[in-house]
């Protein structure tokens, strides 16, 4: 046979077998936004000046909660001069949401904590969503019932099945009842205190908070430590409490500040002694709320479409920018710009501000790995029954939630949204990490998560899609929550004002939020438009 006979019958046999080679999974799926590349690129880039510049008053930069709020309230406060720019193509970061032919999902953000009457800005959101019902005889809000988790709640897999709740009582001893008890005991101590102005220790939001210097020095402190100063080294303990951080924060106990630690329980106790506040949810998740937000905008919110440049102008700020749906430059003359994004990404684009506040290099954001799966079918449950949370205990990710929990059908199809934080101590590695998985890492990456507690779970599947989210969630180390230079970067940077979640060092919806809403009144006073505070 000649060489070039053998090349061709060799190459058409491995084709054939390529061919019938049967597929890694039985299922498609695909990575879905962020846009990675494009948002590194504009970061990078070197823009040209547009041929014009439009004449605004105010220009939010960032559709995520914070930027939304913004314009929630600027709109409220009789300003409709203004728009809203989003680089990606849907708006709400981290509360953004899906849809398929089962169900709305979540794309992260999940759940909202039910607010207490003090938290005036979330309850008028809740109102107009028609979700706050009214007021009890005491005053406390009553919140509507398809919006609040419905049993059971959350299960934990352990030891081959599944248990109720989180915190596992299977197995454990005397002295991991007297340490989870005395841990409560401190939370509710902290739940119960005030300070001279009447002011919580810890409240949502935190610019509710006391800053005595009692509940500041927690701050100085990892969670770790606190606990190892109080004899608190209880393992199923200490497992909860570091999956909380992971949970909220995307860090282990190690980098979270005790401030932190303690803020995520004691600022959802009703009281001490008494429960966390129930938590309202809908099948999308905070996509629900901010499918609201987004309704109040109209045509003023701007999707693929990014600034590129913020620079101080005789009369406000040029802004520059691009729109990457039509490939093209864009230019507005504003008054006022809210920037709503993160401050890596102000620093390349606010000039100046870089070296006018170096304390924005202590902010390190936690990546995240969100997986959305289409059921055909209701999972096999011998145990304890399928619940809205669902937990495995032996595993780096923080389990699934189920979009469908909701809707009282409990069985059929389903969408089931998984979490995955890399709560690595650095986190510039986690993000190169993260970024280098394709589609197939990050399918095995689930799979094999979830195989242990789900054997079935392969021929149920329909379809996994993927989120890769490289700037998740601000993390609160210790010392990071009440330094001055950090609490100074949502101060104003002259004409340009600040809101975003890692601002408050929480990535909550309600801190997004109240930064909005704090940058928007802002500005309504600058434009002499005083009309009163909604937070």
């Amino acid at each position: 046979m000649k060489r070039r006979d053998f090349l061709a019958a060799t190459t058409t046999s491995t084709l054939a077998l390529a061919c019938r080679r049967k597929p890694e999974f039985p299922f498609s799926g695909e990575l879905i936004g962020p846009d990675l590349a494009l948002g590194h690129w504009l970061r990078g880039g070197a823009f040209a000046d547009p041929d014009h510049f439009e004449p605004i008053s105010t220009l939010i930069v960032g559709g995520g909660v914070a930027g939304l709020s913004a314009a929630w309230r600027l709109t409220g406060g009789g300003l409709d001069d203004f728009q809203v720019l989003e680089l990606e193509r849907e708006p709400g970061g981290t509360s953004r949401s899906g849809r398929n032919h089962v169900s709305a999902f979540p794309w992260a953000a999940h759940y909202l904590p039910a607010p207490d009457r003090g938290n005036h800005a979330v309850l008028r959101l809740l109102k107009e969503c028609g979700v706050l019902e009214g007021f009890d005889a005491k005053g406390a809000p009553i919140f509507a019932e398809e919006a609040t988790v419905r049993a059971p709640e959350e299960r934990i897999f352990a030891y081959g099945q599944w248990w109720e709740g989180l915190y596992l009582r299977a197995g454990d001893c005397a002295e991991d009842e007297r340490q989870y008890h005395a841990f409560f005991r401190e939370v509710d101590r902290w739940a119960a205190f005030r300070d001279g102005q009447g002011r919580p220790a810890f409240s949502i939001p935190r610019s509710r908070c006391s800053d005595t210097p009692e509940a500041r020095a927690l701050d100085g402190l990892s969670f770790a430590a606190w606990l190892d100063a109080r004899g608190l080294t209880s393992p199923r303990l200490r497992w909860l409490l570091d999956y909380a951080c992971r949970d909220d924060y995307g860090s282990h106990l190690e980098s979270t500040s005790a401030w932190a630690g303690l803020f995520y329980f004691a600022a959802r106790k009703q009281g001490p002694g008494e429960d966390s506040r129930p938590l309202l949810t809908w099948p999308q998740g905070n996509g629900f709320l901010v499918d609201h937000l987004r309704r109040t905008c109209g045509d003023r919110l701007r999707c693929g479409v990014a600034a590129t440049s913020i620079r101080p102008d005789r009369d406000g700020l040029l802004v520059t920018g691009w729109d990457a749906v039509n490939q093209r430059r864009l230019g507005w003359r504003a008054r006022r710009v809210i920037f709503a994004g993160p401050q890596h990404v102000a620093k390349h684009v606010i000039e100046g501000l870089e070296v006018a506040r170096p304390a924005m290099a202590r902010i390190h954001n936690a990546a995240w790995l969100v997986a959305s799966l289409t059921l055909r079918a209701r999972l096999r449950e011998p145990t304890f029954p399928l619940a809205w949370d669902n937990v495995l205990r032996d595993s780096e990710a923080l389990g699934y939630v189920v979009a469908t929990h909701q809707s009282l059908q409990d069985y059929g199809p389903t969408v089931l949204t998984w979490y995955r934080p890399f709560a690595g101590p650095d986190c510039a590695v986690e993000r190169a990490r993260l970024r280098a998985m394709d589609w197939p890492a990050c399918a095995r990456m689930v799979m094999a998560d979830l195989r242990p507690a789900h054997p079935d779970l392969e021929g149920l599947v329909a379809r996994l899609d993927v989120m890769r989210w490289g700037h998740a969630m601000v993390r609160p180390e210790p010392g990071l929550m009440w330094d001055p230079d950090f609490l100074a970067l949502s101060r104003p940077f002259g004409a340009v004002h600040f809101a975003h979640t890692e601002l408050s060092g929480l990535a909550l919806f309600e801190e997004a939020q109240d930064h909005g809403l704090r940058a928007a009144e802002e500005v309504l006073a600058a434009l002499g438009r005083r009309d009163g505070s909604w937070r």
